[in-house]
């Protein structure tokens, strides 16, 4: 029996932000309030704002596009940029 899972991608996003206390686990809670674990998160302050990137090797497609969002909405953030990789599916 083989059933089609939803397609994943692999994922990168970039926040730039006004750089301030808790932006951090701000920045997190879209990936963990729908159950994705990042494979890489690197963060890094530049003067006042505060670059960080967070990549997932794959994640559902439709949640890419909710995850930006989400980040966009963050209090502080200046620029979001989410770059899809390559397409994955998972036979069961």
């Amino acid at each position: 029996m083989s059933d089609c899972l939803s397609p994943l991608t692999a994922a990168r996003f970039t926040v730039v932000a006004e750089a301030y206390p808790g932006l951090l686990s701000r920045v997190l809670e879209p990936f963990a309030r729908r159950d994705l674990t990042p494979d890489r998160f690197r963060s890094q302050r530049e003067g006042a704002l505060l670059r960080t990137e967070i990549a997932l090797d794959a994640m559902p497609v439709e949640m890419l596009h909710l995850v930006a969002g989400n980040l966009g909405q963050i209090v502080g953030v200046i620029r979001v940029e989410a770059m899809e990789g390559r397409h994955i599916r998972l036979v069961a």
